[in-house]
């Protein structure tokens, strides 16, 4: 096994736009948690298999948290074979007793925050997640109403991850972790090694600039 190869994780705009779009549904593994506990510990005394499987199962929750706040697939697939890189040196420092994947996002957060700090410019590299939705939609076998409103969406997506662009990293991390990922406060306080409070701010913040970073967008669209 190659440790940090995603070969299963689709590549390409559309793939990931449809992919992130929606919050992943918990697998068989992550709803099996003795499975998942027998897993990390043959994965931690160095079963390569085991660790294969946790990583099938985590691959594209991390790949999508990545794409979210670093806002490209380049620098998301590095970072998410940087997350594995990790995972796979300090598993034994797991406790069973912590959230397996409450850890992963921390690791997840981490490794965004570092490569963000190497690319600094990494908003300028920002790539729509639906650059080819458009043409994948008129290929479609559907009706006219059906393609216009998968369009519709497309774009609605791809006005939302601009406006996530534009957000400091940890009002951008802690809204993906709150509203994308589904997570509570006080877990995203804790992943954040921060507050409750300074959280609830940082997505009270966020929420109001992506509202105001699309009427803006959109009023221009209007007015041309």
């Amino acid at each position: 096994m190659r440790i940090g190869e995603l070969e299963k994780v689709p590549s390409g705009a559309h793939d990931m736009a449809l992919a992130i779009e929606i919050l992943l549904p918990g697998t068989a593994l992550t709803q099996n948690q003795p499975a998942l506990t027998r897993l990390i510990e043959r994965a931690a005394a160095g079963d390569s298999a085991a660790f294969e499987q946790i990583m099938i199962h985590s691959q594209q929750r991390v790949m999508a948290v990545t794409w979210r706040i670093l806002g490209n697939e380049a620098d998301a697939r590095d970072a998410s074979q940087e997350v594995f890189l990790r995972v796979y040196k300090y598993l034994k420092r797991f406790k069973q007793d912590q959230d397996f994947f409450a850890w992963l996002y921390g690791i997840t957060i981490n490794v965004c925050r570092d490569l963000a700090r190497k690319r600094q410019r990494h908003s300028d590299r920002f790539t729509s997640l639906g650059d080819d939705a458009g043409a994948a939609a008129m290929a479609m076998p559907a009706e006219q109403e059906n393609a216009e409103e998968l369009l519709l969406r497309t774009q609605e997506r791809d006005l939302i991850a601009r406006a996530l662009a534009t957000l400091p990293y940890k009002e951008r991390a802690s809204i993906v972790l709150r509203d994308v990922e589904g997570l509570s406060t006080e877990e995203v306080a804790r992943i954040m090694k921060s507050s409750a409070t300074t959280v609830r701010s940082q997505i009270s913040s966020a929420r109001k600039k992506i509202v105001i970073f699309c009427r803006q967008q959109l009023g221009r669209k209007e007015q041309a």
